[in-house]
């Protein structure tokens, strides 16, 4: 089961979390918030498999988010 970690406010942030939890070997996903917007002013949720939740909020809190 996918579980939302964090919210990111546009794709940039998105991006930029996926590749940080990604290199720490986390199996990432990005889903957006909104279905009609652009893609660069979306909001989206990061995902990660419920077992390693803790873990990655762990690796997002130590990279400032």
């Amino acid at each position: 089961m996918w579980t939302v970690i964090y919210m990111a406010h546009n794709k940039n942030d998105a991006d930029s979390l996926r590749d940080i939890l990604t290199k720490e070997g986390f199996l990432v996903k990005l889903k957006p918030v909104y279905k009609n917007v652009d893609e660069r002013r979306n909001c989206y949720q990061i995902l990660v498999p419920q077992t390693e939740s803790e873990e990655a909020q762990e690796v997002i809190m130590k990279a400032g988010y």
